[in-house]
């Protein structure tokens, strides 16, 4: 199909375990360093799985006011602080028309989590009576997205989307779709999370795919996920506009795929997965020779991964071990609904900048993981086009597609 509009990427804003603001995340994904610690958050001694990846020497203030934070879960702050700076290196002047013809689409997989924690705490530790009365506003999943239109001041389309691990995929996608098709002329999107708290990390422990020392994806001795926390977002624009006032362009955005497995909510699927990168790849009017590298869903789960290695050998055929692929998890942990954002940041700067970021932690083969994993060092490299994989719970998957600008 002849869509209206080319889409291009003109502007990230990051805030991650790893760095603060884009520049600062992308150095430390090329230099391979690791945001995985102790957890502050929570105290270690509670958990039985003692590592997670906060985000650091965060404090609220330094973006907020005081009296704007009352309405602001963290999840919501890591958002507005991402939709700025994505919106402040774009260029874009948010005028009243354009106001009305610009998105705010964010993904997250579980919204106010610390909102939540702190409610039934008061309720059942400290036996109150009442909670406090904007919990609700703080804690629904689309406060983010609603937040960063009232932030920015965008009155176009603005809505949250969850989907577990792809629910940021799937808020670009959507955004990407929007913006191709002439809906809008921009979108401010991505995902967000901030869910190390007591409740939530119990309730993952509970699942036994908590790793206990560092996340190794594709690695043998793998033992498991890390949870992280974090968000990313990005600006999409029309190529015409982008051109148009002269911005930077750091990638184009080419294809977007989506599947279900409708099998099973927690085991992964092969056959789902290799239908979404598939689909991802039609969309974009590529072949499978065409794809450089992969920025993997890469749990470092036994199950994920090793699914995941056999999608891509379903996908990509005898081309499979040519291909790299590495997981920036291995690095910022798995910031669940705001995965898919870290990670499509990470591609759009891995094809602009031509470097495949590494799989850190790597410790030797696995032969159910057989693949090029870009172990423990980057890789400069060429990359015309690349992916970026989610795979969610529930048997959600959603790939996006990333072409070089020249």
């Amino acid at each position: 199909m002849n869509w209206p509009n080319r889409v291009v990427v003109t502007g990230c804003g990051t805030i991650s375990p790893v760095g603060n603001d884009t520049a600062t995340y992308w150095s430390a994904l090329t230099e391979g360093r690791s945001g995985i610690a102790q957890p502050t958050l929570v105290s270690p001694e509670l958990l039985f799985r003692e590592v997670v990846a906060e985000v650091k020497d965060y404090n609220p203030t330094d973006y907020f006011e005081e009296r704007q934070l009352s309405p602001l879960d963290r999840v919501t702050q890591f958002a507005v602080i991402a939709a700025r700076e994505a919106l402040n290196a774009s260029g874009l002047t948010i005028d009243d028309a354009l106001s009305e013809r610009t998105a705010a689409i964010v993904g997250t997989g579980i919204g106010g989590a610390s909102t939540m924690d702190e409610s039934y705490k008061r309720l059942y530790a400290d036996k109150a009576t009442r909670v406090y009365p904007l919990t609700v506003p703080k804690l629904m999943p689309n406060a983010p997205a609603s937040q960063v239109s009232m932030h920015l001041g965008l009155r176009g389309p603005s809505f949250g989307v969850v989907s577990a691990c792809a629910s940021a995929t799937h808020a670009i996608g959507l955004a990407y779709q929007m913006v191709r098709a002439g809906m809008v002329d921009a979108a401010i999107t991505g995902g967000t999370e901030a869910c190390i708290t007591l409740g939530t990390l119990k309730g993952w422990e509970a699942l036994r795919v908590m790793a206990t020392d560092t996340c190794r994806p594709f690695s043998k001795d793998r033992k498991g996920l890390v949870i992280g926390e974090g968000a990313a977002m990005v600006v999409l624009e029309t190529l015409e506009s982008a051109k148009a006032r002269g911005a930077e362009i750091i990638a184009e955005v080419v294809g977007f795929g989506m599947s279900a497995d409708a099998k099973d909510l927690t085991n992964p699927d092969v056959g789902g997965m290799a239908r979404a990168m598939k689909a991802c790849l039609a969309d974009a009017g590529a072949n499978p020779g065409d794809v450089a590298y992969i920025n993997a869903h890469g749990t470092g789960t036994m199950a994920n991964d090793s699914a995941e290695t056999e999608a891509l050998k379903a996908t990509f055929g005898e081309l499979a071990p040519k291909i790299p692929v590495s997981s920036t998890k291995s690095m910022v942990g798995h910031a669940l609904g705001a995965a898919g954002a870290l990670e499509f940041v990470a591609l759009v700067n891995a094809v602009r900048d031509g470097i495949a970021p590494p799989t850190m932690n790597y410790a030797g083969l696995d032969p159910a993981c057989d693949l090029d994993y870009v172990p423990n060092e980057a890789r400069r490299m060429p990359i015309e086009l690349g992916l970026s994989n989610s795979f969610a719970f529930g048997g959600l998957n959603a790939v996006l597609a990333a072409r070089r600008f020249a």
